[in-house]
């Protein structure tokens, strides 16, 4: 099983859900975040006054699938879906998930998800 973490601009966010939608990927967990990577936040005027935005908003989508080719399809929908070829459009991390219980139920693992 992999769990799928996506870190993207917030403008792209329905793009990603129709595109994994689209992709046969069901289910998502969505967070609104901050920070900063190579772009370092940027500067912004306010009332004629400069101020430096250090952590810029973006969201964490958290995918779990339960094997490698599901894994690969939801990247693809992901990497199509959020590019825009500008700095800032986010990262992709992909890490393995030994278990999975859905507490309702009492389903493990692929069963669960």
């Amino acid at each position: 099983m992999k769990k799928i973490e996506a870190i993207i601009k917030p403008f792209k966010l329905e793009d990603v859900k129709e595109a994994l939608v689209e992709a046969g990927i069901e289910g998502m967990t969505v967070s609104e975040v901050k920070g900063y990577g190579r772009q370092q936040g940027h500067s912004e005027l306010y009332r004629g006054a400069e101020y430096v935005v250090e952590f810029i908003p973006k969201i964490k989508i958290e995918i779990f699938v339960s094997n490698d080719e599901y894994a690969d399809i939801a990247i693809k929908a992901i990497k199509g879906a959020a590019k825009t070829g500008k700095i800032g459009d986010g990262k992709i991390f992909v890490s393995t998930v030994d278990h999975v219980l859905r507490i309702r139920t009492d389903e493990k693992d692929e069963e669960a998800l």
